[in-house]
């Protein structure tokens, strides 16, 4: 692959034609930049390391450049460079945001500019330490007969900002839009030239705002920051579990609380189950949150293996919040949440229940289930519904708190004997 024109390629290591033993390979401790949102460090890894290339994908106004210009305003009050560069917005813009936001950050470098050629001799005069385009689909370089956004123009801008991060030692942040499918535009070699791609999660309308790392060379990846949205920006929440439970109803058949795991995370959500006889011959099956062949799987195991008779009802399941949980772990929390709307007996306040369910009715081990209920008593839970084979996981200060269950008959009939 031929050079981006304009930036030569650099050797680094032990040479053109050399190799040398891993061991011998010198460690160097990168100090990271913190953005000053504990959250957002999380999913960094630790913070922001000089000389990295980051991708941050989301639908359009769901906060991305809101949180850059953040993150670049809390920078420039602390003595970094910071050379902020918008291909969509006017200056003027981006500084009646900056005044809405917080008013900080009047030491950010700005410039409104789309040609690649420009922006390198910028980068050149300005020097920065940090920089952030916004956004890569609208860079181009003129010797490209392509125009911006197309595949060829996304690919060798991100090539330059490759070479820029890496030879100058400048961590890049770059803004992506997202397609229908919620991947970032351009091709996927963007994804696999960068060293972290961060993606927005959450609803437009919903108060909330998920940042999630799917790639990371610098930390773990799938670890969650979330954030809240308000007038002053995205403000984030350091206590997910306790914001996505406000406002739970009280003795209210079909709500139960599971716990899922985001990354290291472990983080409390509320599942929500209607079931109400239908009207009709054909029974209505909705869900939002979670995989609707799920929701129908778990349904043909409630009637296979607990004799409950779901064919004459309409069924609805919502995860509270706009959340969206994949995770085979909250099976048990749909089925209990089935059984308590079926009944129509309240599921018991303080108690919490994780695990995955199999077609022949039994309840599966998850993974971290220590975290899980330490997490659940920490938040003052008083009881776990956890499978079976999940105990011998749980330390033994915590083996008090949980309540085994084997097969999905067993959990009917405990919540039909506590009716």
């Amino acid at each position: 692959m031929q050079a981006p024109s304009g930036i030569s390629r650099k050797k680094r290591g032990a040479g053109a034609g050399q190799a040398m033993y891993l061991h011998e390979v010198p460690l160097e401790d990168q100090k990271r930049l913190s953005t000053g949102m504990s959250e957002l460090d999380r999913v960094l890894g630790g913070g922001i390391v000089p000389g990295s290339l980051i991708l941050i994908g989301g639908d359009p106004g769901i906060g991305k450049s809101t949180i850059l210009l953040q993150v670049c305003g809390f920078l420039s009050d602390n003595g970094a460079k910071v050379l902020y560069i918008s291909g969509e917005e006017s200056l003027q813009q981006i500084r009646m945001r900056s005044v809405r936001l917080s008013g900080s950050g009047s030491h950010i470098r700005m410039a409104s500019e789309t040609d690649l050629s420009e922006i390198e001799k910028l980068i050149e005069t300005e020097k920065p330490d940090i920089m952030v385009i916004d956004s890569i689909q609208t860079m181009y370089r003129e010797d490209i007969s392509s125009a911006p956004g197309s595949v060829s123009q996304v690919r060798e801008s991100t090539a330059v900002f490759m070479q820029i991060a890496k030879q100058q030692n400048i961590a890049v942040f770059l803004v992506g839009h997202v397609t229908k499918e919620g991947m970032v535009a351009g091709p996927r070699v963007l994804e696999h030239m960068v060293d972290t791609v961060l993606y927005f999660e959450g609803e437009n309308s919903a108060d909330y705002r998920l940042i999630r790392a799917v790639k990371n060379r610098f930390g773990a990846t799938n670890e969650v920051g979330v954030f809240e949205m308000s007038e002053k920006g995205l403000r984030e929440v350091l206590n997910p579990s306790e914001f996505m439970l406000s406002g739970r109803p009280e003795n209210a058949s079909g709500s139960v609380v599971t716990c899922v795991m985001e990354g290291t995370r472990p983080l409390l959500l509320e599942l929500q189950a209607l079931v109400s006889r239908t009207a009709f011959g054909l029974p209505r099956r909705t869900s939002a949150g979670i995989d609707y062949n799920r929701i129908n799987l778990l349904i043909a195991v409630l009637e296979k293996r607990a004799s409950l008779s779901l064919s004459e009802y309409d069924v609805y399941v919502n995860i509270t919040g706009g959340m969206k949980v994949s995770q085979p772990s909250a099976d048990l929390a749909v089925i209990c949440a089935l059984i308590s709307g079926y009944y129509d007996i309240p599921f018991p306040e303080k108690t919490l229940c994780f695990g995955e369910v199999g077609l022949a009715g039994e309840i599966r081990a998850v993974s971290q289930t220590n975290t899980r209920v330490k997490e659940a008593v920490k938040l003052g839970y008083q009881e776990v519904l956890l499978p079976q084979v999940s105990l011998k996981d749980v330390e033994e200060a915590y083996r008090k708190y949980c309540v085994p269950v084997k097969e999905v008959r067993d959990v009917a009939r405990l919540l039909s004997k506590r009716g």
